[in-house]
């Protein structure tokens, strides 16, 4: 006989949410292959979906994503929790042929050039670098992109980044790194140093997601990039959930024209 007490429940829980998200990433297996970027003895693990009926003597819009921290390590599998089921979709790829590159964060690294301690509150604050010099790990996909900026089968003219969490703040030193190479970006609950904005603001158009109600990244972090980037008549706009916690990717995902207005941005 079973005796559920509250910790047996939670416990309960955790497996099927273990066994749900185990489901989803072998689903994406089937589109995402797995893929190694090689560079001075340091790795970057990677899984790439490719176009229907992919020719190299085609070109495709490039898109590259960027996971949260929870979502870091070597198996080359967590990164597709969130995210891939988006461009996976018979629909859109019927719809929005691209190359979609998504790269995992070893456990110990990190995207963005960021500092962070906890607050009094339990939310951590964050004071995010001016500086352009990358983490290791960012050093890593900078180079990937360079490599694929450069491929006869990539529109390096319709190059897009975008993340979640750790890589929402990610995909803003990403544009201040690279403010020539991407057409448009989408940046989930993350944040960045307003200072940079003159980089890329007016080179890159962007959409900025948030939640009101998150407790890990504060939204004013977003909400000051938005704020900076506005004031320099930048092509920017902001979805601001009220409702939402962290997890404001699942409504940011959901939103009808996020591909559509992505995939018309392009490099004058």
């Amino acid at each position: 006989m079973v005796i559920y007490n509250k910790s047996n429940i939670k416990n309960k829980w955790v497996f099927f949410l273990f066994i749900f998200v185990l489901n989803l990433i072998t689903a994406q297996n089937d589109f995402f292959s797995k893929e190694l970027f090689i560079q001075k003895g340091d790795t970057l693990r990677y899984r790439l979906l490719l176009p229907k009926d992919f020719s190299e003597l085609k070109s495709y819009p490039l898109v590259l994503f960027l996971h949260g921290s929870g979502e870091r390590g070597d198996d080359n599998m967590l990164q597709l929790v969130h995210g891939s089921s988006l461009f996976a979709n018979e629909k859109n790829r019927d719809s929005f042929p691209a190359i979609v590159i998504f790269p995992q964060c070893p456990k110990d690294g990190y995207w963005s050039n960021v500092k962070k301690k906890p607050s009094k509150k339990g939310i951590e604050k964050y004071r995010f670098k001016k500086s352009t010099k990358p983490t290791p790990s960012m050093k890593l996909v900078l180079s990937l992109m360079d490599a694929m900026y450069n491929k006869s089968y990539v529109k390096n003219n319709q190059m897009y980044v975008g993340g979640l969490s750790m890589g929402g703040m990610g995909t803003f030193d990403l544009l201040k790194m690279r403010p020539d190479m991407f057409a448009a970006a989408f940046a989930i609950c993350g944040g960045g140093n307003p200072k940079s904005n003159k980089k890329y603001g007016k080179k890159v158009s962007l959409w900025i997601f948030h939640g009101g109600m998150d407790d890990v990244v504060d939204p004013y972090f977003s909400l000051r990039m938005f704020t900076s980037l506005e004031a320099m008549n930048a092509d920017v706009k902001l979805s601001y959930f009220e409702n939402d916690n962290h997890n404001s990717w699942d409504s940011s995902f959901a939103e009808p024209s996020l591909l559509s207005w992505l995939f018309s941005k392009s490099k004058k």
